[in-house]
């Protein structure tokens, strides 16, 4: 039974069938062929699968970071994200970063963040001298932060699978989000150092000093230009922080606050344009849901014939330490996430480990992060890295020079997962745990 659910899974993926059949097939070929069950246990699987209150969220949240991303707001962030960051040398590939993590505040989607911020950058951070691969490789990796940074749909979809909290695992996201993004911030500037002593940039990097009183009345044009995005991630969290709403009320509040500043405020989208935004969002819910409901069919099947009870057997059998165990799932996740999405990686792996970072005495809350900084650094890793193609589709990029500017990137990234996979505190403080 076993080797069935491993066999044919891998054969169907290598065959490239999406990842909800990949599921499917192999359930119910188990379910026909070998148990003795009715196949009505696979519909009921199914239900049961995506009957969870905390997953309405995500319809909402998609929603709202179509509207967002559709109604200019990546244009305002980089005009204050500049204006933030003054005359400091660097500044653009620094606005670069800045922008895609508060984009991801917003939207929640990390390709969205990597096409709204490669149509709004990529062409400026050309003409001040940063060279083709590293301006591609700065795009295309700084926007998987977007998975990380709160609101995260990758984080309500870990919470609904593994029943852990999700306002703790957004509470826990902000300090990992932060670094990952510090850790890229501090590599453009060593890299736009180097650059400068050996080639001689434009002066774009050199930018004049601006005095102290220049530059607040500037952030302050700014901010108010951009106000109105800068506050949809302050009101959304700090309502699910105060408990003055839940993560699926929050969504629905998101929605509201989206089109009234859309069509309203800033009056980028008519009325047509937002029920546009909502079709899409729904078939990226449904998207969603037909693999969480696979995936529940599959889950199911692998604990009725006891695999994660044999991994976690087998666990302690071979006394692995927990350092041990989370490099090792550190490898298995880096290798996974840029063959598989984020979401189908989530649902179908969390219910398999968990019980192995239970028994380990590892926190589910910084396992969750943990998982969602690996499959976030898989989104930009080749061969099919997603962020990868959307970089390609939105800055007309050749691949090879793609693949060269990532790998500083990665390395970056691979370092800031290792400093919060063995600092659980980066993830716990926040949260008191």
């Amino acid at each position: 039974m076993t080797w069935l659910l491993v066999a044919t899974p891998i054969a169907l993926f290598l065959l490239g069938f999406p990842v909800y059949i990949v599921l499917l097939a192999a359930s119910t070929l188990a379910v026909l062929l070998v148990m003795n069950v009715p196949p009505l246990v696979i519909h009921q699987a199914m239900y049961g699968g995506i009957e969870n209150y905390g997953l309405l969220a995500v319809p909402f949240f998609i929603f709202a970071g179509e509207l967002m991303t559709r109604c200019g707001v990546s244009h305002r962030l980089v005009v204050w994200s500049q204006a933030l960051l003054g005359a400091l040398r660097g500044n653009l590939g620094l606005t670069t970063i800045c922008t895609s993590t508060l984009m991801g505040a917003i939207s929640g989607s990390s390709p969205a963040t990597v096409a709204a911020t490669g149509k709004a950058l990529y062409g400026e951070l050309l003409k001040d001298g940063y060279k083709r691969p590293f301006a591609l490789g700065l795009i295309a990796s700084s926007g998987s932060v977007a998975i990380v940074i709160p609101p995260s749909i990758a984080m309500i979809l870990y919470g609904a699978s593994a029943e852990q909290s999700v306002p703790k695992l957004f509470i826990a996201g902000i300090i990992p989000g932060l670094i990952i993004s510090l850790a890229m911030a501090v590599y453009v500037l060593w890299w736009v150092r180097r650059a400068g002593l050996e080639n001689g940039l434009d002066s774009g990097l050199n930018r004049p000093s601006q005095g102290a009183k220049a530059w607040l009345a500037k952030l302050g044009r700014t901010s108010l230009y951009a106000s109105g995005a800068l506050a949809m991630p302050v009101v959304v969290l700090s309502g699910i922080y105060l408990g003055l709403f839940s993560p699926t009320e929050a969504g629905g509040i998101a929605c509201f606050y989206a089109i009234i500043l859309a069509r309203f405020f800033y009056r980028s989208l008519t009325w047509a344009q937002i029920l546009d935004a909502a079709s899409e969002a729904a078939l990226l819910t449904g998207q969603i849901l037909i693999i969480l409901a696979c995936a529940a069919v599959f889950s199911w099947l692998l604990t009725v014939q006891g695999v994660p009870q044999s991994l976690v057997a087998w666990i302690a059998e071979a006394k692995l330490s927990p350092t041990a165990f989370l490099l090792a799932i550190n490898l298995l996740l880096l290798v996974l996430g840029c063959l598989i999405d984020p979401t189908s990686a989530i649902l179908v792996l969390t219910p398999i480990l968990l019980p192995m970072v239970t028994q380990l005495g590892i926190d589910p809350i910084h396992f969750g992060i943990i998982m969602t900084v690996n499959l976030s650094i898989g989104m930009f890793t080749p061969p099919f890295g997603l962020h990868l193609f959307v970089a390609q589709s939105v800055m007309q990029a050749d691949l090879t020079q793609l693949y060269r500017g990532i790998w500083g990137f990665f390395l970056v990234q691979s370092l800031a997962l290792l400093m919060i996979t063995y600092l659980p505190g980066l993830s716990l403080w926040l949260i008191g745990s």
